[in-house]
């Protein structure tokens, strides 16, 4: 079913649409660059996850191939084995069953070994491909880490090992969602590994990349929490001063004609009034 499982396909369209959206949002900027080597990733998972999907032939062949030698060695030897009776003793007995026993775990380990190589073979690979993405993960979260959203609101003198901050609240708000949004694709790329896989250790392996994205994604949100709550506490430049006049007149100063004249604000201006000019 279409709506049941990713499609590697929709994952690589909706990460190439982000890396334009980043590029045209903030053109030349590191984030888009990394976004372009996550798109690279996702199309090399891609071919990755469908042929480790599809049977390696070549190998099932070989292995067969040495299976079927192995079992015929086997009844050779086991027809040129004669059987004397009366003259062996107890302990000859108990020798033969012990040879007989230690040849049958052997082989009973190569047949194992053999059967699992190809499970064993694309899990490395998995693994391999899981790790270069844990690390992508970590660069999205290098490009978020210094921006502050305190920077905003907040007015104190840089100093020369400061952080650049050239962004507006709107555009810092729009930086970190990018992030955000990498992340979950990120981990939407780890989760076509175990998609297509029963083995236990690529399906933790990706689960702990879900987890350590939604743990990253989770603190970028509270910046973004705060931008927006100092984009919703600060008033236009015209009612500053008409606050300020008619607070002033609550404590005994006389308001200015124009501040007389002006409207009051709204319920939720006046909050953010009050706000700026320190009376709070």
């Amino acid at each position: 079913m279409p709506y049941r499982t990713l499609s590697s396909e929709h994952l690589i369209t909706t990460v190439e649409t982000l890396e334009r959206r980043i590029g045209e949002r903030f053109p030349g900027c590191g984030l888009a660059k990394v976004c372009a080597e996550l798109s690279e990733i996702a199309r090399e998972s891609s071919k990755k996850v469908a042929l480790a999907s599809q049977p390696n032939m070549p190998l099932r062949l070989s292995i067969g191939v040495v299976l079927v030698l192995g079992i015929m060695l086997l009844f050779y030897v086991g027809t040129i084995i004669e059987v004397k009776r009366g003259s062996e003793n107890l302990f000859g007995v108990l020798e033969g069953i012990d040879a007989a026993v230690n040849t049958l775990i052997v082989t009973a380990a190569g047949m194992y070994f053999l059967t699992t190589l190809e499970g064993r073979w694309h899990r490395e690979r998995a693994l391999k491909d899981l790790h270069e993405l844990r690390s992508i993960i970590h660069v999205i979260d290098m490009h978020q880490l210094t921006k502050d959203p305190s920077r905003v609101a907040t007015v104190g003198t840089p100093t020369p090992s400061s952080p650049q901050r050239p962004m507006t609240a709107f555009e810092l708000s729009r930086y970190l969602d990018y992030c955000s949004e990498m992340l979950s694709m990120a981990a939407k790329i780890a989760a076509l590994y175990a998609q297509g896989t029963r083995d236990s250790l690529i399906i933790e392996t990706s689960s702990d990349l879900g987890q350590i994205t939604s743990d990253i994604s989770s603190k970028i949100w509270q910046k973004i929490t705060l931008v927006q709550r100092q984009v919703e506490v600060q008033p236009p430049s015209s009612y500053e001063v008409a606050g300020l006049s008619r607070v002033n007149s609550n404590v005994g100063v006389s308001p200015s004609p124009q501040a007389a004249q002006t409207p009051w604000p709204k319920a939720n201006e006046g909050a953010a009034v009050v706000y700026r000019t320190g009376l709070r």
